[in-house]
Order: structure tokens, then sequence, then C-alpha cells
């Protein structure tokens, strides 16, 4: 395998930020941080929402999926990933386009957390308010 016939894509979601290499020629393998994506996603959903993209564009058994995620949580960093390999496809493949659009995983999720007020006890929860 060349360095040329890897496709790098990154892809976030809240502070996840995922660094994506597919490669077109493989056997669907998907490697997180050096873990298998089984090992690293325990939850059924969270591996529905990663294959997403592929399953969409029937590349799930062609290509190979290697990435690095930092920050986030275990949610955000499989939305992360989803949306990195997303933009990947895309770039393999511009034709692809509308059936990841359609889905709605070429955009990113712009939900951030609201920051605390001060004042306040939280971001729109207040201290409990007494007339007398």
């Amino acid at each position: 395998m060349a360095k040329s016939d890897l496709i790098q894509a990154t892809g976030r979601r809240k502070t996840a930020i995922a660094r994506v290499w597919l490669t077109p020629t493989g056997e669907g393998k998907i490697e997180v941080n050096a873990r298998g994506m089984e090992e690293y996603f325990p939850r059924d959903v969270l591996r529905a929402k990663v294959l997403r993209p592929l399953l969409l564009t029937d590349k799930l058994r062609t290509c190979n999926v290697n990435c690095l995620i930092n920050g986030g949580g275990i949610a955000a960093q499989a939305g992360a990933l989803a949306h990195g390999v997303s933009r990947a496809l895309l770039k393999l493949d511009d034709t692809l386009r509308p059936v990841l659009k359609k889905d709605g995983l070429l955009t990113r999720d712009p939900r951030q957390k609201e920051r605390k007020k001060y004042g306040q006890k939280g971001a729109r929860k207040r201290f409990q308010f007494s007339k007398r």
C-alpha cells in the first residue's frame, strides 16, 4: 500500500476530533486508536453510527478505516468518526455526495455545551428565589 492510496479527512462533534485515514482497497477493517472498533465502542448504537456512512455507500467490505480520536465523550467521538469517514468517502468518490448529504452525514453538528453564567447555578439554572 502506497502512501498516496490513503485518503485523510477530519471529523468533529462537540469537543471530539477524529483524524481518519481511509484505504480504498481493503477488507472492511476499522481501527480506532490502535484498537478494534468493537472494543473501542462497546454499545451497538455507537457502532451503528460509525458504520452508517459505509453502509449507505456500500463501501463497508471494500474500505479500511484507521483513525485517531481525542477529546469529548464516547458518543461525541462516534459522531466525529462518522463525520470524518463521510468526508473521506467524499474525497474518494464525489458522486456519493447526494447520498451522504441526504442523511446529514456531511454537516458538522454545531451544538456545543453552553457556558455557566455568573450569579447562576449553571448555564440556565438559577439559584432558588426567596421572597423573604
